[in-house]
C-alpha cells in the first residue's frame, strides 16, 4: 500500500511524491484524508529551515498535524468502523521518511487510539480541532486565569479569544497588521501602540516573537502572569529589574492533552465554540507547493487547507 504525500526534501524544497505506507496492524486504522491544514507556526519553521532541535527532526520529512478523513480499513482490535470521520494529529507510517508531523498525505496508517472521532463536525473546519485544543490547554493549567490581553490575531489568537469568552473574560487583542484586525466578535482588537494600559494581569502571547517579553513586562500589573502560548525559534530573554519590580510570573503552555481535546470537542459540538471564519483559503492537494508558499507569505491567509479528495 502506498500514498501521495507532501515531502519537505530540504528547507523551501517541497514536492508531492508517492511513498510506501507501513502495513497496518490489528490496532491500526487506515484513513483516507479529505483535508489537511497548514500550520503557520511550526510548519513554517520546518519549511524555512529555522526549526530548532526537536525530537524526530531531520529531512526529508512529511509535515502536517491537522488532518481530517474517513476510516477505510480497521484492524480487528481497532474498535473503529469504516466510514467514520476522524481527526488525525499526524502519523509515522512512511518507512525511512520522517513523519514530522506526518499528516499531509492522501492515506494514513495510525493507531486507532490517536484518531479522534469527529461525529457531525464535517468540512475543512475540522482541521482546526488541535489548534482549538491548544488554545483550551493554555487556559487549563491549575489556577490559570483567562487572558485579558492576547498578543496576535492569527488563528490561534482568535481561538484563544473565543475560548476566553467562554470563560467569562473580555480580552483585548494586540495586532500590528491592520488587515488582521477584523473578524473580532465580543472582544476588541487594537494596535499595541495605541493601547495605554499597563495593568494587564494575564497576558497570553501567540506572536512567536522571542524579543517581545520586555514590552509585555512593561504592560503587566504587579503580580501578573505572562503565558507563552506560541512557538519560538530564537532564544527568549528579558530584562530582570522591571520583571522583579512587578513580581512577574512566566508560564509556558505546550501542546494539547487528551483532556483538552475532549473538552474542546464537546464545546464545538454543543455550539459554545465556533470555528467559523478561520479557514480562509483552500487548494487542491496537487498544488501543495503553491499552497505552502502562500500560507507562509500572504498576510490575508489565516488558514490554508489542502483538499485531498480528488488526489489519486
Amino acid at each position: 500500500m502506498d500514498t501521495i504525500a507532501v515531502i519537505l526534501k530540504a528547507p523551501e524544497d517541497l514536492v508531492l511524491s508517492r511513498l510506501a505506507l507501513t502495513p497496518p496492524g490489528a490496532e491500526d486504522i487506515v484513513v483516507a484524508v479529505e483535508w489537511s491544514g497548514i500550520s503557520t507556526g511550526t510548519e513554517r519553521l520546518l519549511w524555512s529551515g529555522r526549526m530548532p532541535h526537536f525530537p524526530g527532526m531531520g529531512y526529508p520529512l512529511v509535515p502536517g498535524y491537522e488532518s481530517v478523513g474517513r476510516v477505510i480499513a480497521a484492524g480487528a482490535e481497532a474498535g473503529r468502523q469504516c466510514g467514520e470521520r476522524v481527526f488525525v494529529p499526524g502519523a509515522r507510517c512512511f518507512g525511512d521518511v520522517r513523519g514530522l508531523f506526518g499528516g499531509a498525505a492522501a492515506r494514513l496508517v495510525v493507531p486507532a487510539k490517536r484518531a479522534v472521532p469527529l461525529g457531525d463536525l464535517a468540512g475543512p473546519e475540522g482541521v482546526l480541532l488541535a489548534l482549538a485544543a491548544t488554545a483550551w490547554h493554555a487556559m487549563a493549567a491549575p489556577h490559570a486565569s483567562p487572558p485579558d490581553l492576547i498578543v496576535g490575531h492569527g488563528v490561534l489568537g482568535r481561538l484563544l479569544a473565543r475560548v476566553a469568552l467562554l470563560h467569562g473574560a473580555q480580552p483585548v487583542v494586540w495586532e500590528r497588521d491592520a488587515a488582521r484586525r477584523d473578524g473580532a466578535v465580543g472582544y476588541e482588537v487594537v494596535d499595541p501602540d495605541s493601547d495605554p494600559r499597563r495593568d494587564y494581569r494575564s497576558i497570553y502571547d501567540v506572536s512567536g516573537d522571542a524579543g517581545i517579553l520586555d514590552l509585555l513586562v512593561q504592560r503587566l500589573a504587579p503580580g501578573g502572569e505572562i503565558v507563552l502560548a506560541g512557538f519560538y525559534s530564537d532564544r527568549i530573554g528579558f530584562s530582570f529589574p522591571p520583571a522583579f519590580m512587578r513580581e512577574a510570573r512566566l508560564r509556558i503552555a505546550a501542546e494539547w492533552q487528551e483532556a483538552d481535546l475532549r473538552a474542546t470537542s464537546a464545546a464545538i459540538h454543543d455550539g459554545r465554540l465556533d470555528l467559523g471564519g478561520l479557514v480562509t483559503h483552500q487548494e487542491a492537494a496537487e498544488r501543495a507547493p503553491q499552497a505552502y508558499a502562500r500560507a507562509f507569505t500572504d498576510p490575508s491567509c489565516l488558514k490554508m487547507v489542502l483538499d485531498w479528495r480528488e488526489c489519486a
